[in-house]
């Protein structure tokens, strides 16, 4: 496994060593030693997520604050998206920004992203199937997130504007400025 840091610090994507030969491939998806070997301590997973969504669909910008704040390990089994994590731990020299990087099944990258990052994907297939592994529970009283259209934040969702499926809780959520200030 190739780990690549991203400019926000803790941040990885992890690109897997494929063993390919005339009846498919084969790869380790996940390997506990090497990811703390990576990361320089032992995440603890405790749920998977997995979701289905069509073409033009954006999921985010969340988080879980507090004690049920989690850092996740994200892949896509299906499709193609756009996965999005923009960084808002207190004190850190990139608070406010963000990177965004295609996973799809067919390169089988992985992100890392650790605890204090807002997360969202933009799928820009027909259908993407979405996993991640999360090392903590989810709280609903800990939920958070922002607009993922927000006009201070700019994140290209590849996805025309007429085209992008939005829920409506994350069409009224608030502005990072909002998030700011709290």
């Amino acid at each position: 496994m190739k780990a690549i840091e991203t400019k926000l610090k803790g941040c990885f994507i992890l690109e897997p060593n494929i063993i390919e030969d005339s009846r498919g491939y084969f790869f380790e998806s996940y390997n506990e030693n090497k990811l703390e070997e990576i990361l320089g301590f032992k995440p603890i997973f405790v749920q998977d997520n997995q979701s289905n969504s069509s073409y033009g669909v954006i999921r985010g910008l969340h988080m879980q604050t507090g004690e049920y704040a989690q850092a996740k390990l994200v892949r896509v089994l299906e499709g193609d998206v756009i996965d999005v994590a923009v960084d808002v731990r207190a004190g850190s020299e990139t608070y406010g920004q963000s990177i965004a990087v295609r996973l799809s099944a067919d390169n089988k990258r992985q992100l890392f992203i650790p605890r204090g990052f807002l997360h969202g994907f933009s799928v820009i297939s027909e259908k993407a199937t979405f996993f991640y592994k999360c090392d903590n529970s989810y709280n609903k009283a800990s939920e958070d997130g922002v607009n993922p259209l927000d006009e201070e934040i700019i994140i290209d969702w590849q996805i025309p504007a007429g085209k992008m499926i939005i829920s409506e809780k994350d069409q009224y959520a608030q502005s990072f400025k909002m998030f700011k200030n709290k």
